[in-house]
């Protein structure tokens, strides 16, 4: 089948058990970062699971292809050369999640940003700057990335629970040109509630990486937090529930 849609981790997971022999399981939460050395995944392993991958999005075969040594490394990488085939569009990516969990339950945790170092592995701090009705400003700081540098901005969220709606913008946009996220919560028919994210960005001439690239490196990191968040959040809800 030929798709142009992000994987989720649960689909990634499933590609890598399948065409490499991996083992990790359903369910598990992979560490895209972790190398394929480690995930006892040899070089023919990693090329089957590129293999795959271009077969899922009917991609043909290249031999020139380098899949890197980590499974974001060859997913970020498939996904630069769907958008120089323009089969991805650059500036933008969507990816949606089932938490298993009560809507109150997930728009709750999902919203209280003060909280969210310990919901995302990416944060270190959240400060918030300023509160107005359904409007919070507040600082983001990183943990350092592989170079020891610390990436801190300040974004605006105002959250519509009537509608399910929350739409926030980097205030401080760094490298960005600009930055719009938009997070949509249904309930769903059989039980959960869907978290769908919305990025539209662009990134600066001067950024150290371009917008191609910033798109294909989102896809791949939004898959990976918004499963931690699914996990963290119906663990949470599990210890809340009434016995």
């Amino acid at each position: 089948m030929t798709t142009t849609t992000v994987l989720t981790l649960d689909e990634y997971t499933a590609l890598i058990d399948s065409a490499a022999g991996a083992g990790i399981g359903e369910g598990a939460l992979l560490d895209l970062a972790t190398p394929f050395e480690a995930l006892a995944v040899d070089s023919l392993g990693v090329l089957g699971i590129l293999s795959a991958v271009e077969l899922r999005y009917g991609l043909e075969p290249d031999g020139d292809a380098a899949p890197g040594s980590t499974p974001a490394e060859l997913l970020r990488s498939v996904y630069l050369r769907l958008i120089a085939a323009g089969r991805m569009p650059a500036g933008r990516t969507e990816q949606s999640i089932r938490i298993d969990a009560p809507f109150p339950e997930v728009w709750e945790q999902t919203n209280d940003v003060a909280a969210w170092p310990g919901l995302f592995s990416e944060y270190a701090t959240a400060d918030i700057l300023r509160t107005e009705g359904n409007t919070v400003t507040f600082r983001l700081t990183m943990h350092p990335d592989e170079n020891g540098k610390v990436w801190s901005w300040v974004s605006e969220r105002t959250a519509d629970r009537a509608t399910g709606v929350v739409r926030a913008r980097r205030v401080e946009t760094g490298p960005f040109a600009f930055m719009n996220i938009e997070w949509t919560y249904q309930d769903l028919a059989g039980g959960g509630v869907e978290l769908l994210w919305r990025q539209e960005f662009a990134m600066k001439p001067q950024a150290p990486v371009d917008t191609d690239w910033m798109t294909a490196n989102i896809g791949v990191n939004s898959a990976q937090q918004l499963a931690l968040i699914r996990e963290r959040v119906q663990e949470r809800a599990r210890v809340r529930a009434p016995r």
